[in-house]
């Protein structure tokens, strides 16, 4: 389920979005509101905090309890600014009711609360829905304000006609019924990351590998391992929602498609090293996060091995081709490579900073496989990101913060390496 961060402006509507986050915590998304100062006139943040479960923001300068993490989620161990990460960690920004003045401020890029700040920073899909009184809602600034924010990809939810704040007023101004705006914010989670705010993935392309290889025994069985390929689809789905142009090549995976990648499903480490070596020329950054088989049977059987009659099966096994370590010596100049290590125990960093030196990899993320919790086929991951520079701890968490941490360091490396190419053009 996704993360949705609300915005709730001034207005007497403002009791609507309580039955908003109640229908939205129902169907299973994480909730945090923010709030203007004017919207506490109507609404006071302890009734949103009792239906999100979460603290509510009003003031840019106030510190958040949870850290900017939403219901579910662990929290950094620091305490970052709250609007930034509140907007790094949504899914999808909802301002409802949104007041003509809110429309005005984010149409023209203002800054003057936390919830105009926030809507400035975020690179998620905006949806808007207004509510004002008719008068308002008619005035060709308020018209002008939408057009301009639908030209950058906000999507709007119109108002509807009926009565209206003031005794004995009706008209076109009423905010829509909270499922109308439910549908709308999840019908932009299912059209993928439409910018609204240029992200910082825009235009790259981006090559994930996830999953784990099948080397076949014979028609049935085969050699494998207990990867689910969560982590490289929660890669593919946060690279996706910072911009990025993503294909997912997929091995084995059972998991739901993610909107907006391209899936490609392999099964064998052949297979998966031909779309990799397909793809991996047009690739701004490559994160092979799939558990590649390092032996495959000499010969497979063409049926089923019968069991009849035999007191024992002996394979004779021969390697793989190393994937990541043909793909790394083509790179061309731009691209970043970030390998995946799951390694056993004591030294795994240090095995994973010889892989760096070795395959020459921007980047390692490596993983301690002989851990239960964390790593194959489980919810929540803990890795250490290793690279040239040192090596960054990444907390147990889920493994979409996991993938948020990596697609970070991602965008690090690739500012520094830009920076260099800078200066040695000088």
């Amino acid at each position: 389920m996704a993360r949705v961060l609300l915005g709730v402006s001034g207005g007497i509507a403002a009791y609507k979005a309580v039955e908003l986050v109640r229908l939205a915590t129902g169907e299973g998304h994480a909730v945090r509101v923010v709030q203007t100062p004017t919207s506490l006139n109507f609404v006071g943040k302890a009734t949103f905090e009792g239906v999100t479960g979460a603290p509510v923001l009003v003031d840019e300068f106030e510190r958040d309890p949870a850290r900017g993490a939403f219901p579910g989620d662990p929290a950094p161990d620091h305490d970052p600014i709250s609007h930034l990460e509140l907007v790094r960690r949504c899914d999808v920004l909802c301002v409802a009711p949104a007041s003509a003045n809110t429309l005005a401020k984010l149409a023209h890029g203002l800054a003057d609360n936390l919830l105009t700040s926030a809507a400035l920073a975020a690179r998620a899909p905006l949806v808007l829905a207004p509510a004002m009184n008719d008068r308002m809602w008619e005035h060709p600034a308020t018209h002008a304000n939408l057009e301009t924010l639908r030209h950058r990809g906000a999507s709007i939810v119109e108002p509807g006609r009926g009565r209206l704040a003031s005794k004995g007023e009706w008209g076109v101004g009423r905010l829509a019924d909270p499922p109308e705006i439910l549908e709308a914010i999840e019908q932009a989670l299912r059209a993928g990351p439409a910018a609204f705010a240029p992200r910082s993935l825009d235009g790259l392309r981006v090559l994930v590998t996830g999953g784990g290889t099948r080397e076949p025994i014979d028609s049935v069985r085969y050699v494998g391992n207990r990867s689910s390929g969560r982590m490289g689809l929660a890669l593919a789905e946060e690279a996706a929602g910072r911009g990025a142009e993503v294909t997912l090549i997929a091995a084995n995976v059972s998991l739901p498609h993610p909107a907006g990648v391209e899936w490609i499903d392999v099964e064998t480490a052949a297979q998966l090293g031909a779309a990799a070596r397909e793809r991996f020329g047009s690739a701004d950054v490559l994160l092979m996060a799939a558990a590649v088989a390092d032996f495959r049977p000499r010969e497979a059987e063409g049926s089923k091995i019968s069991k009849a009659g035999r007191e024992g099966l002996s394979l004779e096994l021969e390697p793989t081709t190393d994937v990541l370590g043909e793909l790394a010596p083509l790179r061309r100049s731009g691209q970043t490579i970030v390998g995946f290590a799951a390694e056993h125990g004591k030294g795994a960093v240090e095995r994973a900073r010889e892989k760096l030196r070795r395959k020459g990899l921007d980047a390692v993320v490596v993983n301690d496989i002989s851990r239960t919790d964390i790593g194959f086929d489980v919810e929540d991951n803990e890795v250490t990101i290793v690279t040239e520079a040192g090596d960054e701890p990444v907390a147990r968490g889920p493994k979409s913060a996991v993938a948020a941490a990596v697609l970070d360091s991602v965008e690090g490396l690739r500012s520094a390496a830009a920076a260099r190419s800078t200066l040695e053009g000088r």
